[in-house]
């Protein structure tokens, strides 16, 4: 999936509630020829977003073509709405890609290759329908070799889904990187799958496998670097997505935990009748479900202050954070992931 030229699907979403178009955006080797926005067309992308690359904002897949002078190798579909369904008003401009011979990528539920009428239509035009959350059909149950691989693990777990987990993850790998530590990303999300090109889906797993999913990405990769950065899904206190936060958690068998949320944020997001527990609490929460496989601690806190205007603010969420955890925090976008890497290193992992 790098290097594809592609359009993004972000129908009425752009940017706020399209995540899977953002981190692609933001983190993808991709080359973004044009974001479907039928409600932004005429509009750019960076009259919306900071630090990607600019492209325009169109109402059709036929437009996009135009626009890139038909150099598109695929269309991606940049939106993850709860419950992963697919939304009739996207049909033609999935229909007009597979017609201008552009593979297809998705990341819903739906999955593309069981719609008959897409299926017909791109075997007819000789061109992949990509359901990047059909998971492998070779999972099996966890056996604990995740204990036994060479790298430190370190996994994103979150106050609430939606927080910044997979963004947070990307960072770390980076920021560890330019210390010279040998770190690595393990994608467990539609996006990230998108952005590094491999993954399990965790969230589309069997429940019995889920564990043994993640166990296979470290098994995989484990004795090649030095740190894993497992990237968490969900939160541990969410009544509909706590199971697959328990899956990766257990089949991760993390050293060390860092915890994200989102400034502000006091409720279940879609579930504002269930309020979030207080900071501290989520050391205790998370730390006590990880002891009976490992021994991970949270080492750092990663904020998302993205709703947050100024600078002084943000760094005194930050610090709150810090202050709640006993442990380096940092908004990973707004100042770099420096500070939680210190975690990292402080806590002994990472080979530093």
């Amino acid at each position: 999936m790098s290097d594809d030229r592609i359009v993004i699907l972000a129908h009425e979403k752009f940017p706020d509630r399209a995540k899977t178009a953002l981190g692609v955006l933001r983190y993808g080797d991709q080359d973004v020829r044009a974001v479907l926005d039928r409600d932004r067309a005429g509009d750019r992308v960076s009259d919306h977003v900071s630090g990607v690359s600019d492209a325009p904002i169109v109402e059709s897949f036929d437009d996009a073509y135009a626009a890139a002078d038909g150099d598109v190798d695929a269309l991606y579909i940049g939106i993850a709405p709860i419950g992963g369904g697919f939304d009739e008003s996207w049909r033609s401009d999935v229909e007009a890609a597979i017609q201008a011979g552009c593979d297809v990528v998705s990341g819903l539920h739906y999955f593309l290759n069981e719609d008959e009428s897409l299926a017909a239509l791109a075997d007819e035009h000789g061109v992949d329908l990509v359901d990047v959350r059909e998971p492998d059909d070779d999972l099996t149950v966890a056996t604990g070799a995740s204990g036994d691989v060479d790298a430190d693990v370190v996994c994103t777990v979150g106050t609430d889904c939606s927080v910044g987990k997979m963004t947070a993850s990307l960072e770390i790998v980076a920021a560890a990187r330019e210390r010279g530590i040998d770190a690595a990303f393990v994608p467990t999300g539609q996006t990230g799958i998108m952005i590094a090109g491999w993954g399990n889906p965790i969230d589309r797993v069997v429940s019995d496998f889920t564990a043994g999913a993640v166990e296979d990405m470290l098994v995989e990769v484990g004795d090649d670097h030095d740190l894993l950065v497992v990237e968490g899904q969900g939160s541990i206190i969410h009544p509909a997505y706590s199971a697959v936060t328990c899956g990766i958690l257990h089949g991760s068998m993390a050293d060390a935990l860092v915890l994200c949320h989102a400034a502000g944020r006091d409720a279940v997001h879609g579930y504002e009748s269930f309020s979030l527990p207080p900071l501290s609490d989520y050391v205790d929460l998370y730390e006590g479900l990880a002891a009976p496989v490992s021994e991970a601690t949270v080492v750092a806190g990663a904020l998302n202050t993205k709703d947050v205007e100024d600078d002084a603010s943000a760094a005194d969420a930050v610090a709150e954070l810090g202050d709640a955890l006993g442990a380096p925090a940092a908004d990973p976008v707004r100042d770099g992931a420096d500070r939680i890497v210190d975690g990292i290193v402080g806590a002994g992992l990472g080979g530093e």
